[in-house]
């Protein structure tokens, strides 16, 4: 059994590179930053030592993932819901209950 070390000031180790692109990624890419995370944290994990970027790109990249997957969610909700109502109204400018719709 191996126990995870702290590498020495200067040195480099399987994965610590791609955990801090990963960790660079994750903010425009979530998925990607995600995964490159993943696979840095693995490698690093396998030659038996740390690495806090790779676990940090692993919680940005989720985070912001799952962000982004409820924004996507909302959105799509919010435009198929104009859809419908434009769909219903027809074409033109429409006033319901105080809003105004519109349509082409």
């Amino acid at each position: 059994m191996t126990t995870s070390q702290p590498a020495p000031a200067g040195t480099t180790y399987p994965g610590k590179t791609l955990g801090i692109i990963g960790l660079i990624v994750a903010f425009p890419f979530n998925l990607i930053g995600l995964i490159l995370s993943i696979i840095a944290l693995v490698q690093s994990k396998r030659a038996g030592y740390k690495n806090t970027p790779a676990v940090i790109g692993i919680i940005v990249g989720a985070v912001l993932l799952v962000g982004s997957v409820i924004v996507l969610i909302v959105l799509i909700a919010v435009f198929g819901n104009l859809i419908a109502q434009c769909a219903d109204l027809g074409s033109g400018t429409h006033y319901v209950n105080g809003v105004t719709y519109t349509c082409s």
